[in-house]
C-alpha cells in the first residue's frame, strides 16, 4: 500500500482510454491511489464567436470535463474500489502532465491519438514527459495487452540502473511475472551487478538475453511478448545517444514502455 498516486493523462482519444485501464489495473496492484487529469488545448489562433455568449474555450473546457467523467468510468470498470480523484488543468499539456509527476508513483500517458489537434500534439507530448518528468513514466501503446506473464528490461549502462532495475523486478514481483533482462555483459554467464537482485527478489524468475544488434530494435521486439518493457533514462539532460533510443523505442513498441530516471 502507497500514497503516492498513480497520475494518468485523459484527452477522450481511445489511447488515452486505454492508458487509463491501464494505469487503474497498475494503481489496484500496488494498493494506491489514482489521479486522472485532463488539460484543455486551445490552438492559439483560435477565436470565440463573437455572437455566442460562450467562447471556444467554454466548449473545449467543457468537452475536457466530459473526458474526465468518461475516463472516471472506465476506470471504475478495472477497479471500482480504487480512491480516486480527478483535475481539469490548464496550460501547456506537456509541462503540466510533467509537474503532475512530481511525488506521483508513476505517470501513464497514451502513446498516440487519433482526434484532431490532440492527435498533433499528444506525440511530442509523452515524448517530453518521458524525458523530464521525476518519476517513471509509462507510455501506453494501441497494442492490447495479453496477459503473457513477462516484464523485459533493457540495461544500457549497469552503473546507472538501480533505479530501472528496482522497477523492473518490482513490476516482475507484483505481477507474479518472469523478468527477462537484456544487458551488454557478455562476458559473463550471470553478471555480478545481478546477483544482489536476485537475492532480494528469489520469488521472480529472472532470465538473461546479451543484446546482439541495435538496442531499440532489440528491446522493441520484446515489447510484442511482455507485459511490461522497462527502460532507463539517464540523469544527464538529453543525452543524444540515449534519447533516440528512447524514441525510437516509444515509436516502435507494440505494448507498454515504462521509461525510468535514473536515481540523483
Amino acid at each position: 500500500m502507497t500514497t503516492k498516486p498513480v497520475v494518468v493523462g485523459a484527452d477522450g482519444s481511445p489511447q488515452s482510454l486505454r492508458a487509463v485501464e491501464w494505469a487503474a489495473s497498475e494503481a489496484r496492484r500496488h494498493g494506491a491511489p489514482l489521479r486522472i487529469i485532463s488539460v484543455p488545448v486551445l490552438p492559439p489562433r483560435m477565436r470565440p464567436d463573437i455572437s455566442s455568449t460562450r467562447t471556444v474555450a467554454d466548449v473545449i473546457r467543457d468537452e475536457s470535463a466530459a473526458w474526465l467523467d468518461a475516463a472516471v468510468a472506465r476506470s471504475k470498470e478495472i477497479a471500482p474500489e480504487l480512491p480516486l480523484d480527478t483535475s481539469l488543468l490548464s496550460g501547456a499539456p506537456a509541462q503540466v502532465l510533467t509537474d503532475c509527476g512530481v511525488g506521483a508513483l508513476m505517470l501513464v500517458v497514451g502513446a498516440s491519438s487519433t482526434s484532431g489537434l490532440a492527435s498533433m500534439l499528444l506525440g511530442s507530448v509523452s515524448r517530453y514527459v518521458a524525458q523530464h518528468a521525476t518519476c517513471p513514466v509509462v507510455v501506453v501503446g494501441q497494442e492490447k495487452s495479453t496477459g503473457h506473464r513477462k516484464v523485459a528490461v533493457g540495461v544500457s549502462d549497469r552503473h546507472d540502473a538501480a533505479a530501472t532495475l528496482a522497477f523492473a523486478f518490482d513490476e516482475a514481483a507484483l505481477r507474479q511475472a518472469d523478468l527477462l533482462v537484456i544487458h551488454s555483459s557478455a562476458d559473463e554467464e550471470v553478471p555480478a551487478w545481478l546477483t544482489d537482485w536476485y537475492e532480494k527478489y528469489p520469488g521472480v524468475t529472472v532470465s538473461q538475453q546479451v543484446c546482439q544488434g541495435h538496442p531499440a530494435r532489440v528491446l522493441a521486439s520484446h515489447s510484442a511478448s511482455a507485459d511490461l518493457l522497462v527502460i532507463g533514462r539517464h540523469g544527464a539532460p538529453h543525452p543524444a545517444d540515449v534519447g533516440g533510443i528512447q524514441r525510437a523505442v516509444l515509436s516502435h513498441a507494440r505494448g507498454p514502455v515504462a521509461v525510468v530516471p535514473a536515481e540523483d
